[in-house]
């Protein structure tokens, strides 16, 4: 691998053995031999049943992911990216000289832009400056509307935006279409950070209830965000995309397509993983989980599968107290509010009931408490006993 004069060994053993390209996504087959997963899938597609490197006869096609191995390929990917940084540092231009660069834009300089890039990462007076620049967002903007233009270009492009988003009074452009078919393209094959800033630059875009519905309705968008939740994928990417599709699923037209779109099924994986995965993402999965709780759909998803109602149960007074209180919200809804005697039946079955039963008694919030003592009820528990010290005329707090 090489960058202009900064050499970069790559450790053999990070290389897919079919490709022979740094694994984005490691999988181990049944022979304990390591493939990326696009050119494993790609091999057993044809119809292959041997592993490529040793020549075995697969007793199984299944495969695992090496998460070992991939967190290893990231911290050697970092250190590479500061490297890379440190050797070949890109001074800061004066305002004269962005303005000849932005002049450069129309032959697709790539150059150009990311001498840009690095001034507007310098200051907030850099990006109020390119802002209101004349021609400059013009130019940016033809370039988000052309898909078809070299994708290291695009990522400078959508790194700018992601930059200034906030100094843009008018966000209308990067609504059209051919803008968003830009955006699904980085998401498809852009780098980690590309596919990062897309979706910080989407979630910057989705301001009130037309916008979040263009977004939601650009044919292939929802679909490539929500693959962004794979456990496989970046935990900054699944944060990210998290945070998208919670501010965009505000409005009932919106929230039937996100689930449509196979949202629930994700979540579900990543709630049932093992204590590997990071505080804010468990939050943020069941925030976006209550979310689709409020609409028919999402609520038909959720109760018919035990599997995922006992994960949810799981993750009271487990992980933080903003989960616990996204928890029983759904828990609340789904066994309570809309009285779904199959969820009952799970969560009694998945040890809800010691669950809600410890968390009466615990430090909680008069809300949470409140959703408590109903689901209660709905257990057939007298929950008078641990609620002496409270009030249990307190309004119930909708969550919607």
């Amino acid at each position: 691998m090489r960058r202009d004069d900064l050499y970069i060994t790559v450790p053999n053993f990070f290389r897919c053995p079919i490709s022979l390209d740094v694994m984005t996504s490691p999988v181990s087959l049944c022979t304990g031999v390591t493939y990326d997963r696009t050119s494993i899938q790609r091999w057993l597609d044809t119809g292959n049943n041997t592993c490529p490197a040793t020549m075995q006869v697969l007793q199984t096609k299944d495969f695992v992911p090496n998460r070992n191995l991939q967190r290893l390929i990231q911290i050697w990917s970092d250190s590479v990216a500061r490297r890379q940084l440190h050797a070949e540092p890109v001074g800061v231009p004066s305002q004269a000289q962005v303005r000849a660069l932005i002049k450069q834009l129309d032959n697709g300089s790539i150059s150009a832009l990311t001498k840009i890039a690095c001034f507007a990462r310098e200051s907030e007076e850099n990006r109020e400056f390119l802002a209101r620049t004349d021609g400059f967002l013009n130019a940016v903007y033809d370039f988000m509307r052309n898909a078809e233009a070299d994708i290291k270009l695009i990522e400078q492009v959508v790194q700018i935006l992601e930059l200034m988003i906030s100094k843009i009074l008018d966000k209308k452009p990067l609504l059209e279409s051919n803008c968003l078919s830009t955006i699904h393209l980085l998401l498809q094959r852009g780098s980690s950070d590309s596919q990062i800033q897309s979706v910080r630059l989407l979630e910057s875009l989705a301001v009130d209830g037309e916008s979040k519905l263009k977004i939601a309705e650009k044919e292939g968008l929802l679909v490539e965000l929500v693959k962004s939740l794979s456990k496989e994928k970046d935990p900054r990417l699944i944060e990210a995309s998290l945070s998208c599709l919670v501010g965009i699923a505000t409005r009932k037209r919106v929230k039937t397509k996100v689930i449509q779109s196979g949202t629930i099924t994700e979540l579900k994986i990543l709630l049932s993983e093992p204590n590997t995965i990071a505080v804010s993402i468990i939050e943020k999965s069941l925030r976006l989980l209550e979310t689709l709780t409020s609409c028919k759909e999402g609520r038909a998803d959720i109760w018919r599968d035990s599997v995922l109602l006992q994960a949810i149960v799981k993750k009271v007074l487990k992980v933080s107290s903003k989960a616990t209180e996204h928890a029983v919200t759904i828990l609340w809804m789904i066994c309570y509010l809309f009285r779904e005697e199959e969820a009952v039946e799970a969560v009694v079955s998945g040890n809800g009931m010691t669950k809600i039963l410890l968390l009466i008694q615990s430090d909680c919030s008069p809300a949470v408490r409140q959703m408590s003592a109903d689901l209660l009820k709905i257990f057939g528990v007298n929950s008078k006993p641990c609620l002496s010290s409270y009030d249990t005329r307190t309004t119930h707090i909708m969550p919607f």
